[in-house]
């Protein structure tokens, strides 16, 4: 099949166009997907709730290339198996109460709009959900047209949340996933890869710590370490700085000046305090870790690596990481602890514990919101607790808002509680001054 006369015009004016334009003016977003009511309405409902909103886009590589040589003769017909497919996809992978839009992107793409309901290290989770929806289309679509080959291009982002107008922090949205799916030349990609190298070459990083309590005591026995960006950017919200960190393949670069940045805090404040570092499977897997971990010991001599626990984050198994085991043995004859997040949001949290068998486990908040008023869920933690003995962990309960849920941890034994019932996070000196 032949390119209509309009789209051989339009390659051409596009591929001369990126000579002699400003990036920006070829970047065209038609208004139809972007300013539609029902898509911001239902972006500032997210973000009314209290949840966060992300973009994903799923651009089709090789469209005109398959309309042209390959068995897809009904284009039109196609396009709409394909829109049905992703629809089918995305409600298999996210409750439809997620789901705020799904609609056409530019010409040869998809964008997917979802309600994140948690904000806090979902952005692993996101690429995870969004690698198993374009899984799930190709092979529907290999299936319907035998020996295709398919070519899509992925990318997301998190919506900021603006005052002055959600419409621009959609379109903003939509041009950095886009940006992160094509990873194009002169593209908005590599000012976030210059942004994100400068951040890591200047440690340009604010820590922040919410407290831990003990639940029997109400007293304060360690923190949680939370990352932010640099102040007025748009890497400054932890979501957009680590979904852009993974995206480019920098997130260990990014977790280790994290972990840096918490020994400095430990020396500047000679505290005998515990702290929670988020570390994802990815860097503790990396063969180099333990390496750079000694190195900071030998330059930060006066950090108890007993006060230091690894918080095992992202709910993807462990499976398939060559150097993790290793490394974590490693990390526990120095003398670090270890902890499992997210236990009790799904089966892989599970096996990483029979696997890793954590000296600390944080339930998820999914398994804590309303256990007050629902008896499954506080069955659900009494099985919990009883994995934790059986492995010898320390529990912590995570995202406690209401006294009623305070309650019901303290009634079930519960060792450790966080959220903002407890303490909200707050800048490392003011928290530590408190202690």
């Amino acid at each position: 099949m032949h390119l209509r006369p309009w789209d051989s015009y339009k390659k051409v004016i596009q591929k001369w166009g990126k000579i002699v334009l400003p990036q920006k003016l070829l970047r065209f977003y038609p208004p139809s997907f972007i300013i539609r009511d029902t898509i911001v309405e239902g972006v500032d409902k997210c973000f009314q709730q209290g949840h966060q909103a992300a973009v994903i886009v799923f651009n089709h590589a090789n469209l005109d290339e398959l309309i042209q040589t390959s068995d897809i003769y009904d284009v039109k017909m196609y396009k709409s198996i394909l829109k049905e497919e992703f629809l089918q996809a995305a409600r298999n992978v996210f409750p439809d109460h997620s789901i705020v839009s799904l609609h056409k992107h530019l010409n040869n793409g998809h964008a997917l709009i979802i309600k994140v309901e948690h904000d806090k290290d979902r952005f692993f989770e996101i690429e995870t959900l969004m690698n198993e929806i374009l899984s799930k289309v190709l092979v529907k679509l290999s299936n319907e047209y035998k020996e295709v080959v398919f070519m899509f291009e992925t990318g997301y982002m998190f919506i900021e949340q603006k005052e002055s107008s959600t419409r621009e922090a959609i379109l903003k949205a939509y041009q950095q996933a886009n940006s992160m799916a094509e990873k194009k030349t002169f593209s908005q990609y590599n000012e976030l890869r210059f942004e994100m190298n400068r951040i890591i070459h200047q440690k340009d990083l604010r820590l922040m710590a919410q407290p831990i309590f003990d639940v029997a005591t109400n007293k304060t026995t360690a923190s949680e370490i939370l990352t932010r960006g640099p102040v007025g950017t748009d890497l400054e919200n932890p979501l957009q700085l680590f979904a852009v960190a993974r995206q480019l393949n920098l997130l260990f670069d990014l977790e280790i000046i994290v972990l840096e940045k918490a020994f400095e805090q430990i020396i500047k404040f000679e505290r005998e305090h515990q702290i929670f570092i988020n570390f994802t499977p990815i860097t503790l897997s990396n063969p180099g870790f333990i390496k750079v971990v000694n190195r900071m010991l030998l330059k930060y001599r006066n950090v108890n690596p007993y006060q230091v626990i690894f918080e095992i984050t992202e709910r993807d198994s462990i499976e398939g990481f060559k150097h993790f085991s290793e490394n974590i043995k490693s990390l526990r004859k120095m003398g670090f602890r270890i902890a499992i997040d997210d236990t009790g949001a799904g089966y892989s949290s599970l096996h990483t514990i029979s696997e890793v068998l954590p000296d600390i486990i944080k339930i998820d908040r999914s398994v804590i919101q309303d256990i007050d008023t629902n008896t499954v869920k506080e069955s659900m933690l009494r099985g919990l607790l009883l994995i934790a003995k059986e492995t010898g962990s320390i529990v912590v309960a995570e995202g406690i808002e209401k006294e009623g849920e305070a309650s019901v941890l303290s009634r079930n034994n519960v060792d450790l509680a966080q959220g903002y019932f407890y303490a909200r996070p707050a800048m490392m000196p003011s928290l530590v001054s408190t202690l």
